[in-house]
Protein backbone atom coordinates (compact mmCIF):
# COMPACT_ATOMS: atom_id res chain seq x y z
CA UNK A 1 0.00 0.00 0.00
CA UNK A 2 1.70 3.26 -1.50
CA UNK A 3 2.16 5.64 1.80
CA UNK A 4 0.66 9.47 1.89
CA UNK A 5 3.18 12.37 3.46
CA UNK A 6 0.55 13.06 6.13
CA UNK A 7 -2.41 10.98 8.02
CA UNK A 8 -5.65 10.84 7.11
CA UNK A 9 -8.61 10.23 9.74
CA UNK A 10 -11.22 8.09 9.08
CA UNK A 11 -14.54 7.97 10.80
CA UNK A 12 -17.30 5.32 10.53
CA UNK A 13 -19.79 3.71 12.91
CA UNK A 14 -22.49 0.80 12.81
CA UNK A 15 -25.95 1.26 11.90
CA UNK A 16 -27.77 2.88 14.93
CA UNK A 17 -24.80 4.72 16.24
CA UNK A 18 -23.27 3.06 19.20
CA UNK A 19 -20.02 1.52 17.75
CA UNK A 20 -17.86 4.06 16.48
CA UNK A 21 -14.76 3.41 14.58
CA UNK A 22 -11.91 5.95 14.18
CA UNK A 23 -9.12 4.59 11.23
CA UNK A 24 -5.93 6.74 11.22
CA UNK A 25 -3.90 6.16 8.19
CA UNK A 26 -0.94 7.42 6.07
CA UNK A 27 -2.20 5.10 3.15
CA UNK A 28 -2.86 6.86 -0.63
CA UNK A 29 -6.93 5.73 -0.25
CA UNK A 30 -7.44 5.54 -3.99
CA UNK A 31 -4.63 2.75 -3.90
CA UNK A 32 -5.92 0.67 -1.12
CA UNK A 33 -7.57 -2.50 -2.19
CA UNK A 34 -10.10 -3.23 0.56
CA UNK A 35 -9.83 -7.54 0.94
CA UNK A 36 -13.23 -9.38 0.81
CA UNK A 37 -12.63 -12.24 3.33
CA UNK A 38 -14.33 -15.00 1.26
CA UNK A 39 -15.63 -16.99 4.34
CA UNK A 40 -18.92 -17.08 5.09
CA UNK A 41 -19.47 -15.14 8.00
CA UNK A 42 -18.12 -11.81 5.98
CA UNK A 43 -20.10 -12.97 2.21
CA UNK A 44 -22.42 -12.65 4.91
CA UNK A 45 -22.09 -9.10 6.03
CA UNK A 46 -20.45 -8.16 2.91
CA UNK A 47 -17.15 -7.56 4.62
CA UNK A 48 -13.97 -5.80 3.18
CA UNK A 49 -11.17 -5.02 5.42
CA UNK A 50 -8.94 -1.68 5.23
CA UNK A 51 -5.65 -1.90 7.61
CA UNK A 52 -2.22 -0.11 7.84
CA UNK A 53 0.51 -1.25 9.51
CA UNK A 54 1.58 1.88 10.37
CA UNK A 55 -2.08 3.17 11.36
CA UNK A 56 -4.11 3.26 14.74
CA UNK A 57 -8.07 2.06 15.04
CA UNK A 58 -9.73 3.08 17.69
CA UNK A 59 -13.33 1.32 18.69
CA UNK A 60 -15.87 3.53 20.97
CA UNK A 61 -18.99 2.20 22.29
CA UNK A 62 -21.23 4.40 23.60
CA UNK A 63 -22.90 1.42 26.04
CA UNK A 64 -20.85 -1.26 27.73
CA UNK A 65 -22.64 -3.86 26.23
CA UNK A 66 -22.89 -2.95 22.76
CA UNK A 67 -19.82 -4.73 21.44
CA UNK A 68 -20.10 -8.02 21.13
CA UNK A 69 -17.67 -10.17 19.69
CA UNK A 70 -17.74 -13.47 17.44
CA UNK A 71 -15.20 -15.88 16.74
CA UNK A 72 -15.15 -18.66 14.13
CA UNK A 73 -12.73 -21.21 12.47
CA UNK A 74 -9.17 -21.17 14.21
CA UNK A 75 -11.00 -19.06 16.99
CA UNK A 76 -8.12 -16.26 17.06
CA UNK A 77 -9.94 -13.32 15.32
CA UNK A 78 -12.86 -11.45 17.16
CA UNK A 79 -15.14 -10.48 14.77
CA UNK A 80 -16.34 -7.30 16.33
CA UNK A 81 -20.47 -6.41 15.57
CA UNK A 82 -22.88 -4.35 17.48
CA UNK A 83 -25.39 -5.89 19.70
CA UNK A 84 -28.07 -3.62 19.08
CA UNK A 85 -27.73 -3.15 15.16
CA UNK A 86 -25.55 -6.18 13.91
CA UNK A 87 -23.05 -4.18 12.06
CA UNK A 88 -19.65 -6.34 11.51
CA UNK A 89 -17.06 -2.69 12.12
CA UNK A 90 -14.24 -4.67 12.59
CA UNK A 91 -12.04 -7.87 13.36
CA UNK A 92 -9.38 -7.76 15.84
CA UNK A 93 -6.87 -10.21 17.41
CA UNK A 94 -4.02 -10.40 20.20
CA UNK A 95 -0.81 -10.91 20.20
CA UNK A 96 1.68 -10.99 22.64
CA UNK A 97 -0.08 -7.78 24.86
CA UNK A 98 -1.32 -6.10 21.58
CA UNK A 99 -4.65 -5.41 19.69
CA UNK A 100 -4.51 -6.07 15.61
CA UNK A 101 -7.20 -5.61 13.85
CA UNK A 102 -8.62 -4.05 10.43
CA UNK A 103 -11.61 -2.25 9.87
CA UNK A 104 -14.83 -3.59 7.45
CA UNK A 105 -14.68 -0.38 4.95
CA UNK A 106 -18.47 -0.43 4.82
CA UNK A 107 -18.37 1.17 8.24
CA UNK A 108 -16.71 4.20 6.84
CA UNK A 109 -18.26 7.44 6.09
CA UNK A 110 -15.92 7.96 3.34
CA UNK A 111 -15.96 4.30 2.05
CA UNK A 112 -15.65 5.98 -1.34
CA UNK A 113 -12.14 7.25 -1.42
CA UNK A 114 -10.88 3.65 -1.14
CA UNK A 115 -10.16 1.42 -4.52
CA UNK A 116 -12.57 -1.57 -5.52
CA UNK A 117 -12.21 -4.80 -3.03
CA UNK A 118 -10.30 -7.67 -4.09
CA UNK A 119 -11.24 -11.19 -2.98
CA UNK A 120 -9.07 -12.32 0.32
CA UNK A 121 -8.80 -15.90 1.35
CA UNK A 122 -7.44 -16.76 4.86
CA UNK A 123 -9.03 -20.26 4.82
CA UNK A 124 -6.08 -21.54 2.63
CA UNK A 125 -3.81 -20.23 5.42
CA UNK A 126 -3.02 -22.53 8.44
CA UNK A 127 -4.11 -20.49 12.12
CA UNK A 128 0.39 -19.84 12.15
CA UNK A 129 0.06 -18.47 8.48
CA UNK A 130 -3.02 -16.10 9.35
CA UNK A 131 -1.13 -14.92 12.40
CA UNK A 132 2.48 -14.60 10.28
CA UNK A 133 -0.33 -12.30 7.69
CA UNK A 134 -1.88 -10.14 10.32
CA UNK A 135 0.93 -9.29 12.21
CA UNK A 136 2.34 -7.82 8.51
CA UNK A 137 -0.89 -6.01 7.24
CA UNK A 138 -3.23 -5.49 10.35
CA UNK A 139 -3.19 -2.04 12.35
CA UNK A 140 -1.28 -2.57 15.26
CA UNK A 141 -2.51 0.04 17.56
CA UNK A 142 -6.44 -1.12 18.63
CA UNK A 143 -8.00 0.13 21.18
CA UNK A 144 -11.37 -0.47 22.17
CA UNK A 145 -12.93 2.02 24.64
CA UNK A 146 -15.87 1.73 26.54
CA UNK A 147 -16.75 -2.04 25.80
CA UNK A 148 -16.95 -4.61 28.29
CA UNK A 149 -16.36 -7.17 25.23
Amino acid sequence: MAQASQSTILHGSCHCGLVQVEFTTSAVLASATPRACDCSFCQKHGAAYVSDPSGRLCITVAEPDALVSYSQGSKAARFRLCGRCGVLVAVTFEHQGNTYGAVNVGCLEKRSLFGASVPASPQQLSPEEKVTRWLQVWVPRVQVDGAGA
